[in-house]
């Protein structure tokens, strides 16, 4: 039986627009003391808006939008809440032009499917230098299956990163461009994104290089730093020398599931 972890791994997941103002609510309720309870029906209340309509359908969406972004920052995954309470903490410390890099790694490490859709689009532009929808969604349907749940959910993660800047829309429908770049400098916000990389990942480890050039970071510009000091940084990462001059970067086993931020 495949466990909780890998399951993850072959879900599609997302399947709502994610606003970054909305992750960004949500994580600031939790970090104000509030029960999840609470901030459940806070983010009901303060996202209804977005949701004009009485009929069920729109209703339901309310319903599954606060359920992400619950997911993302309340109610974690088991093995990802000592990331999820570093995150936080990182969100309490940072100037908020730097939110933007907690939340991708930790949407991309609860729901892996969004990393995927993100590695298509950054190939693509760095390839082309623009991203059509119908590309993105022929090479998930080739990963996940033939299914038309697939091109929806990579509508929603493309609306997504429109949403955030990251992408921008051209006169052209369903052709997309480079949006804005955020240079990633601080040594613990980078650690904290390779953390974040791994727990999406089926094989847990990558080599500094894969990691730096990889194109589900596009948003991204990591600053350079050596393996060893996001080891001891970060204190959730390992590394196995691979090679003369590269190393591999993994996840250390937890034991414990470290305290909870409430």
């Amino acid at each position: 039986m495949s466990s909780p972890t890998n399951r993850r791994y072959n879900q599609i997941g997302i399947d709502r627009l994610v606003r970054l103002r909305w992750l960004d609510r949500a994580a600031y309720l939790i970090l104000a003391g509030n029960e999840a309870v609470a901030v459940k029906a806070a983010l009901r209340q303060e996202l209804q808006g977005a949701f004009r309509s009485t009929s069920p359908s729109l209703r339901s969406s309310l319903d599954k939008t606060v359920t992400v972004l619950m997911h993302v920052w309340i109610c974690s995954p088991r093995d990802l809440r000592p990331l999820r309470v570093k995150g936080l903490g990182l969100l309490a410390q940072l100037p908020r032009e730097e939110h933007m890099a907690v939340h991708w790694g930790m949407t991309m490490a609860t729901y892996p499917f969004w990393g995927a859709v993100a590695a298509h689009v950054g190939r693509l532009l760095r390839l082309q230098g623009t991203v059509a929808a119908s590309q993105v969604q022929r090479r998930l349907r080739e990963q996940y299956g033939e299914r038309e749940t697939v091109s929806r959910r990579v509508r929603y993660i493309l609306r997504s990163f429109v949403d955030w800047g990251v992408l921008e829309e051209t006169p052209e429908k369903g052709i997309y461009t480079f949006g804005l770049s955020r240079t990633v400098e601080r040594l613990e916000l980078i650690a904290w994104l390779v953390e974040a990389f791994l727990h999406a990942q089926p094989d847990g480890s990558v080599s500094l290089r894969g990691l730096v050039n990889s194109p589900s970071l596009f948003p991204f510009r990591l600053a350079p730093v050596r393996v060893y000091d996001l080891v001891t940084v970060s204190g959730q990462l390992d590394v196995l020398r691979h090679g003369l001059d590269e190393g591999l970067v993994m996840l250390r086993e937890v034991t414990g599931l470290g305290s909870e931020v409430r």
